[in-house]
């Protein structure tokens, strides 16, 4: 039992890493209909950040995650005002253009901090004892961080005005522009909350795991599997299809071996995506 217990919370830990990608992944194909495949980039960049504040500065790693958030949320505006917002109605070259960012940030991340893993001095250290069952507080962090850091997008798009305008432009852009609302100033901040939540994963979660230039590309591959399955541009979807995703790689790789937890759990997907095409909940709208 103690056992099923810590590779439950391990699970929980890679789900919530997972959710936050794919919630953030969600956003930007919800309502700007962007593929972001400069997520893995942008994750990478908020642990290099987090790094730099926190092991070479020498703040509180507090800091070191708020900086992580506003860089990349700042990298995210920037890009989205500046360069998506040109082409925001042909996807392919979207897709282009966030491929190349993310090329971009890998190879800047190589350049500035070098090929190797880097070591976060030590930001949350310590284990909760329940019985015998040990929970490292840094993935009681993650988890934590992960669920409210959900809950505030939740509210900021189904309780603000802001959250309003943004799915009424998902749901009808044109009526929505005729009523006032202007994308071209709620897009950019779209993109920049999808980005700060990529930056805000990769500070919360590289130092518990490891921090090296192209580490993103894996946890990106991952959450966007979870965003497919879950139903693409749906938030609940991504948020829920996470959390299986890694609940199934933690139990497969404790109880049958690391080895075997892509196939099975690429297998996995590949079944319910037959069986269920549109995904868990089956919207495409950030209206889920």
């Amino acid at each position: 039992m103690n056992e099923i217990i810590q590779t439950t919370v391990g699970g929980l830990t890679l789900g919530a890493q997972y959710a936050l990608m794919a919630l953030g992944f969600s956003l930007a194909f919800g309502i700007l209909r962007v593929i972001n495949f400069a997520h893995g980039a942008l994750y990478v960049v908020g642990g290099y950040v987090a790094y730099f504040v926190t092991g070479q500065i020498g703040l509180p790693y507090v800091f070191g995650v708020m900086a992580a958030v506003l860089a990349t949320a700042a990298i995210g505006y920037l890009f989205e005002l500046f360069i998506i917002e040109r082409r925001i109605d042909d996807h392919l070259a979207t897709i282009v253009l966030t491929l190349g960012l993310s090329l971009i940030g890998g190879a800047a991340m190589l350049g500035l901090f070098g090929p190797q893993a880097v070591r976060f001095p030590p930001v949350v250290s310590g284990t909760l004892q329940l019985g015998g069952v040990y929970i490292p507080y840094g993935r009681i962090l993650v988890i934590v961080v992960a669920a409210f850091a959900i809950a505030a997008v939740y509210l900021l798009l189904y309780k603000t005005q802001m959250g309003g305008a943004l799915r009424a432009l998902t749901d009808d852009r044109e009526m929505a522009i005729a009523m006032g609302m202007r994308p071209k100033v709620l897009f950019p901040l779209a993109f920049a909350i999808a980005a700060g939540l990529a930056g805000l994963t990769g500070a919360l979660v590289t130092p518990q795991f490891s921090l090296a230039p192209f580490v993103g590309e894996h946890v990106l591959m991952i959450s966007f599997l979870a965003v497919i399955l879950g139903g693409l541009g749906s938030l609940p979807g991504a948020v829920i299809a996470s959390v299986l995703v890694g609940l199934v790689e933690s139990f497969v790789g404790v109880y049958v071996g690391g080895s075997w937890a892509p196939l099975i759990l690429f297998t996995g997907i590949l079944v319910l995506l037959v069986i269920r095409p549109t995904g868990i909940l089956g919207h495409r709208t950030v209206n889920a």
